[in-house]
């Protein structure tokens, strides 16, 4: 886009358009996700919102905060932009973050929305570090209504972005899970090193059409997960068929 500008927005109009902005995107129906006050709250605090523009249009916006005092650590609330954006708005929120000393970025994302995870692994180079199941409770905006709202924690070298993780062989591996559709959910290698787990291609259109199929996927999937993550995999690479790669370091 040729008129496209990234800027934080201190300012009370701006930011209630950014919080008007969220609402629109997870569809609330009463009271937007973030509401501007906590918007203003969040920046007076030392946190920052960028937001994108084409022209005058809102196109994207972010949030970010610090973590605890001496971690180095930036984290960030919510992302949103549209097709296209979000690598420039991302990289606009690494570089605020970079300049006032921190080293890495952490922020959560759903583990079944296939586009959010490629783009955070293999467009970022973050790594899903933690798996954490329900973490919100019970939602109710109009995108995840009706779900569990486990949550794929990664974490974004700020510094050195993250290199291409080796893929492995996953048609090789032998299948370990069963997904709600009948077909092949994991496998797992034999040198225990690589798991591979997929997702359903769009989950939200899965979860309006039949929420209970929705909710099947979403159990399966966190099996995989939780078992991987307790033997200390992580979640290093998405695959453009909806496979994630989970990888588990060498012992030194």
């Amino acid at each position: 886009m040729t008129g496209l500008s990234i800027r934080t927005v201190h300012d009370v109009a701006g930011l209630a358009a950014v919080s008007a902005y969220f609402g629109e995107v997870w569809r609330t129906r009463t009271a937007p996700p973030y509401p501007a006050e906590v918007l203003h709250s969040l920046v007076h605090a030392g946190g920052a919102v960028h937001a994108a523009h084409d022209g005058q249009r809102l196109t994207g916006a972010c949030v970010a905060v610090f973590g605890p005092p001496g971690s180095q650590e930036a984290y960030s609330l919510v992302a949103a932009a549209e097709p296209g954006l979000g690598q420039a708005l991302k990289q606009a929120q690494r570089a605020w973050a970079l300049g006032l000393g921190a080293r890495t970025m952490r922020w959560t994302f759903d583990p079944l929305v296939a586009r959010n995870a490629r783009f955070n692994l293999a467009k970022l180079g973050a790594v899903g570090t933690e798996y954490m199941v329900d973490f919100y409770g019970p939602m109710r905006d109009g995108v995840n209504g009706g779900d569990e709202s486990d949550r794929l924690t990664v974490t974004w070298d700020l510094a050195t972005p993250g290199q291409p993780y080796d893929p492995g062989d996953r048609e090789a591996a032998p299948a370990t899970h069963r997904a709600p559709d009948g077909e092949t959910l994991a496998r797992r290698d034999l040198a225990g090193r690589h798991v591979w787990c997929r997702v359903p291609d769009d989950v939200v259109g899965l979860r309006a059409a039949d929420p209970e199929l929705a909710l099947r996927w979403r159990r399966a999937v966190r099996e995989v997960f939780t078992e991987a993550f307790g033997q200390g995999f992580r979640a290093t690479g998405m695959s453009r068929d909806g496979w994630y790669t989970l990888t588990k370091e060498a012992a030194v």
